[in-house]
């Protein structure tokens, strides 16, 4: 990953394809059934804030996106497990390889998660049964950056290595090439951040490039520059109205995109490690700042940032779940939320 910030820089400081295979059906052992209430205790008591610990000191988790059902599934880096955790209990999957910085997550309509695996060049699945499903990239070497699932259950995801936006449908790998993208030179074209709008359009940022792109069937990519040079764009959104969210992670702000115009958004923290964007259901943009030790929100073009319970938090990832609860991952060792209610009134 370019830009200021990645998973592995955080932690230091702290054609058709075959299906590989069924790996595991079933395999999930329980960890954990309690939460620390933060929002409950000592001067946090009207924070809003529950957080999970993970149950052992060497559990990091990085990525994360919530189910229809509730279910908040993780990535874990340098381990052979994906979380998740489900009606106050942290579960464990096993897979068949260590992670190295799994960005890519998000859960498809049936509540399983995708996830992008670059030590095995895949792409993976794993069912709320523990089933995993692996599909082989075919590539010798694999830099993989974000992943989303399309309406119609499509799996894009951000392929580096590849200098490509790629879709996985029905087993098979079509690569949109971003060399094609006007403008663009061999070196620049390397994405990172994927959404899927409510139409099937696909949006991804070009983070050397200063770009977001556009995809649509049957059209050439469209590409649109940032306002602010050198912006390093990271994660992108798109929300119910078709608004598209970028998050600058280079500028330290957050982009609004909106019939062709591009609105920005300072954070008043400067250097705040921005890593991650999500878009909840009411229309907020939510992003963590890692080294600011805090989530930020924009609403109605107003920033606000909540400083989180503990002084060494280290928000990485975000996602907001259908009831307006924001759900992060700490990589000092925790699962957060800051619940609805709290989140609307800040």
């Amino acid at each position: 990953m370019t830009g200021e910030l990645s998973a592995r820089d955080a932690i230091a400081s702290r054609p058709r394809h075959r299906r590989l295979s069924v790996l595991i059906g079933g395999g999930i052992a329980v960890i954990a059934a309690c939460a620390v209430l933060a929002w409950a205790l000592g001067p946090w008591g009207r924070s809003g804030f529950v957080e999970f610990r993970m149950p052992a000191a060497t559990d990091i988790p990085v990525g994360i996106a919530v189910a229809g059902d509730g279910t908040v599934w993780f990535t874990m880096d340098s381990s052979h497990d994906i979380g998740r955790l489900k009606n106050g209990v942290i579960e464990k999957v096993r897979k068949p390889g260590e992670s190295i910085e799994p960005l890519g997550l998000a859960a498809d309509s049936d509540g399983a998660a995708w996830y992008t695996d670059a030590p095995k060049r895949v792409i993976s699945r794993v069912t709320s049964d523990g089933t995993i499903t692996a599909f082989d990239l075919a590539i010798p070497v694999a830099r993989l950056g974000r992943l989303a699932v399309a309406p119609d259950g499509a799996v894009w995801f951000a392929e580096p290595s590849a200098a490509s936006v790629t879709r996985l449908k029905d087993g098979i790998f079509t690569r949109f090439p971003m060399s094609s993208v006007a403008g663009l030179g061999g070196g620049l074209v390397a994405p990172f951040g994927i959404a899927v709008d409510g139409h099937g359009a696909v949006w991804a940022t070009l983070q050397s490039a200063n770009k977001l792109v556009r995809l649509e069937p049957g059209k050439e990519p469209t590409a649109f520059e940032l306002p602010t040079r050198g912006s390093a764009p990271g994660d992108v959104a798109v929300d119910a109205a078709g608004t598209v969210w970028v998050l600058e992670v280079g500028a330290n702000k957050v982009a609004r995109f909106a019939g062709s115009r591009v609105e920005e958004f300072a954070i008043p923290t400067p250097r705040a490690g921005l890593t991650a964007l999500a878009v909840a259901p009411d229309g907020a943009a939510w992003f963590t700042e890692l080294r600011a030790h805090r989530l930020g929100r924009v609403q109605n073009r107003v920033v606000r940032e909540f400083p989180l319970p503990r002084g060494d938090a280290r928000p990485f990832g975000i996602a907001v779940d259908r009831a307006n609860n924001v759900w992060y991952t700490d990589l000092s060792g925790w699962i957060g939320m800051l619940r609805a209610d709290r989140a609307r009134r800040g």
